[in-house]
């Protein structure tokens, strides 16, 4: 008997402890994210990102993220994706082939994130360090079986509501073949339309259309300065303006070029300038605390390997196999709300597949 009341005691206070805050025994659901970043380092491998912390002495924000994963990368008709074909698959949850934009392999328009974001009354934005109509930033608003048609690309912008955009490519929009003057045409469209940061008077400013290069943007060692951090910080500025959230993808696009070229320096250099603005992006989520950043990558480039290296120094040595992208998965990282459903391996459409879900798509 003695024995008997011993074990109920027991129970009575070990019972309470293992259910504390959670009533029933049931998980506690958490609320989902009201806004997502979708942060891409073009040609980050995980090399990229080491390299990049061993220049930051072990302070890439990046480190931040308490959760991380990896990401398969292949293409619908290629082991080895391009950039079109990445783009396609965080932006529309299917594959396609290498040089497609948001199209089907067989030419099919296929809705973007982006799009079904802005029919669902989000605000939406695209910043990129390379023209805007590149591959990755075309993916999530553009629909062409040729990634190279940036003039295409460009009237495909004003087909949506996309509320900011910054990066380059002016000359796509005004200095155009087809004689088409699309400034005209944003402007007539609400945007303010600004080739420098420091032109935009902020609390003015609605919609902004940021066309910062007649090209591509300048790499950071020529001259190129904050413009993503800045730009980043000013984008979320004016998306938090919507009480319904925001969807938007940044991309610091030429970790890649410094890939292509087997720059490890020039690699370093964007690694770093691509984390500073991912710190600007988890700040804003620290502080929001309905804001989900993710930050991955399309694809390796030029197949680095970390040779050596001096964290106290800041240093780091490195060779390359190939001026071109690898087939390795790439590393993902996930912060805030939802951020727990990114760990693991999984396919670049499920990153899409994941976001559209916790948005209730």
């Amino acid at each position: 008997m003695k024995r008997n009341l011993v074990s109920f005691f027991l129970l009575l206070v070990i019972t309470p402890i293992l259910f504390a805050g959670d009533p029933g025994g049931s998980k506690k659901k958490t609320k989902p994210p009201k806004n997502i970043i979708l942060m891409i380092g073009d040609g980050m491998g995980t090399a990229q990102v080491y390299a990049g912390l061993t220049a930051t002495h072990d302070k890439l924000n990046i480190a931040r993220c308490p959760i991380s994963g990896f990401v398969k990368t292949f293409s619908a008709d290629n082991y080895i994706t391009d950039s079109g074909a990445g783009s396609t698959a965080f932006a529309t949850g299917h594959k396609t082939n290498n040089g497609y934009i948001s199209v089907s392999p067989a030419g099919d328009k296929l809705p973007t994130i982006l799009e079904i974001a802005e029919k669902h009354g989000l605000a939406t934005g695209l910043v990129a360090t390379s023209s805007i109509t590149h591959a990755t930033p075309a993916g999530f608003i553009a629909h062409t079986s040729n990634r190279g048609n940036m003039e295409d690309i460009a009237l495909d912008f004003l087909k949506t509501d996309i509320d900011v955009f910054i990066g380059g490519g002016y000359n796509d929009f005004a200095l155009r073949k087809d004689s088409l003057n699309l400034i005209d045409s944003l402007r007539t469209h609400g945007y303010f339309v600004a080739r420098d940061l420091k032109d935009v008077d902020l609390p003015l400013v609605t919609r902004l259309g940021a066309l910062l290069a007649a090209g591509q943007m300048p790499r950071m060692a020529a001259g190129r300065g904050n413009m993503l951090p800045d730009a980043t910080e000013m984008a979320l500025k004016i998306l938090k303006r919507n009480k319904k959230g925001f969807f938007i993808m940044i991309e610091g696009s030429q970790i890649d070029w410094g890939g292509h070229d087997n720059n490890l320096d020039y690699i370093v250099e964007e690694m770093v300038d691509f984390d500073k603005a991912v710190g600007k992006a988890l700040d804003f989520a620290g502080k929001n605390g309905e804001t989900l950043v993710i930050v991955t990558a399309d694809h390796e480039t030029g197949g680095l390997a970390i040779t050596g290296g001096d964290m106290q120094k800041g240093t780091v040595t490195g060779s390359f196999v190939y001026k071109d992208h690898t087939g390795v998965m790439v590393p993902l990282f996930a912060y805030g709300p939802g951020a727990e459903k990114f760990s693991g391996i999984m396919d670049n459409t499920d990153v899409n597949k994941k976001c559209m879900a916790l948005f209730g798509f």
